[in-house]
């Protein structure tokens, strides 16, 4: 749970005028003691009227609400547009979450600020993902989450077909392609597998540990590193030619 989630629970297990100890908020938290005096004193310190101390108990004094979720105009754009992004283009797992996140954003939003929601002029063509490809993406994320190792038909340029083990990193979007980014066991190595060259993908039933050498950063930073190298190649070519 975010250290932010986190403190709104807390706000909300205080409501009522009731009398709370340190360790019923740790135990419904699931951190330590200590996180919470931090968390309690982080909230005092903001103006949240909280009364008590440790080894007795927090309570906070009636009349308190949080105040109205609020978004500058650039911010609401930058929601309703990644939303429509993802219900041209993601899972349907995707969809359904985007949809019910505007819902709640425009219900909190003062009046004068929830026509933005309508008129903003930004969208993604509604061709979008077939439903296939869509559950595809849903099964990929949802392994990916679970950290299970799945095997897969894939097809590469060439039109070839191999059968594949990969440990699911994560999912890349590159504009109307998404790919998969895997440890293929079969290449041991990091490998890319473009979701419309899947034709099969299922659960092996097995899941993987994290190690730090086959995961998403490292992979993120292998593929820094060769761009940098790319780049610094590029330049050295152009500084010569100049010459």
């Amino acid at each position: 749970m975010r250290r932010a989630d986190r403190l709104f629970q807390i706000v909300q297990y205080l409501r009522g005028g009731r009398l709370v100890t340190a360790a019923n908020l740790a135990g419904r938290l699931e951190v330590s003691e200590r996180a919470i005096y931090r968390d309690i004193a982080d909230l005092q310190s903001t103006g949240v009227p909280i009364d008590g101390e440790a080894g007795i108990g927090y309570i906070m004094r009636s009349g308190f609400d949080l105040p109205p979720l609020m978004f500058t105009r650039d911010e609401i754009v930058a929601l309703v547009t990644g939303a429509r992004m993802v219900k041209a283009w993601g899972g349907t797992a995707m969809i359904a979450a985007a949809e019910e996140a505007l819902v709640k954003i425009e219900a909190v939003l003062p009046e004068a600020e929830r026509s933005r929601v309508g008129e903003t002029k930004i969208f993604s063509p509604s061709i979008g993902l077939a439903g296939q490809a869509r559950e595809l993406i849903d099964r990929c994320e949802h392994a990916i989450e679970a950290r299970e190792i799945v095997a897969l038909d894939y097809c590469d340029e060439d039109g070839a077909t191999t059968r594949r083990t990969v440990q699911p990193l994560g999912l890349w979007f590159w504009g109307k392609v998404w790919t998969l980014v895997g440890w293929c066991e079969l290449r041991d190595d990091f490998r890319m597998f473009r979701l419309d060259r899947i034709s099969d993908l299922v659960p092996t039933g097995g899941v993987y540990k994290v190690n730090p050498e086959k995961s998403l950063d490292e992979f993120s930073r292998q593929q820094k590193a060769k761009y940098e190298k790319h780049l610094a190649e590029t330049n050295c070519d152009t500084n010569r030619g100049d010459n």
